[in-house]
C-alpha cells in the first residue's frame, strides 16, 4: 500500500460534500479485518468461502470450548484471507452488553505497525425478547 492512499471506505457512503466517502490507510485494513469477520461464508456469491461464519455462533451456548474455537476461527480466516495485508498476533472473542465483540491485535505488514482493534457486532434481539 502506497503511504498516503485514499481508499473507498466500509460500508459505502456518500460524503458531506456529496461525494464518495474514502479512508485513510489504516482504517481501510480495519474495514478489511471487519469485512473477513462478519462476511459468513456463502453470502458473497463470487467468493463463497470468503469469511469466518462469526455471526453463526452468537446464539451458540457459551463455554470456554467455545471461546478457544471461535479465537481460532478467526484468527485462521482472518490469516487465510488477509496474510499479504497483516500478521495476526492475537484474537479475543466475548461476547458483552448484547453485543459481540472482538479484539484483535495485529501487525500491518507495509509498515510493521502494530495495532489492536475492537471490533463490535450487536446481537439481534430474538422473537418476544
Amino acid at each position: 500500500m502506497e503511504a498516503d492512499a485514499t481508499y473507498l471506505d466500509f460500508a459505502f457512503a456518500i460524503d458531506a460534500n456529496g461525494r464518495t466517502a474514502t479512508t485513510n490507510d489504516n482504517e481501510h485494513v480495519r474495514d478489511l479485518i471487519y469485512q473477513v469477520l462478519f462476511t459468513s461464508p456463502g453470502e458473497r456469491v463470487n467468493r463463497p468461502e470468503f469469511g469466518c461464519g462469526l455471526k453463526q455462533l452468537v446464539f451458540a451456548p457459551a463455554s470456554d470450548a467455545l471461546a478457544a474455537a471461535t479465537q481460532q476461527l478467526v484468527h485462521g480466516a482472518l490469516i487465510r484471507w488477509l496474510d499479504p495485508v497483516v500478521s495476526v498476533e492475537k484474537v479475543a472473542v466475548e461476547i458483552r452488553e448484547a453485543a459481540l465483540e472482538v479484539t484483535v491485535v495485529y501487525q500491518r505488514r507495509d509498515t510493521g505497525e502494530v495495532r489492536e482493534d475492537l471490533f463490535r457486532l450487536p446481537i439481534p434481539a430474538g422473537p418476544g425478547v
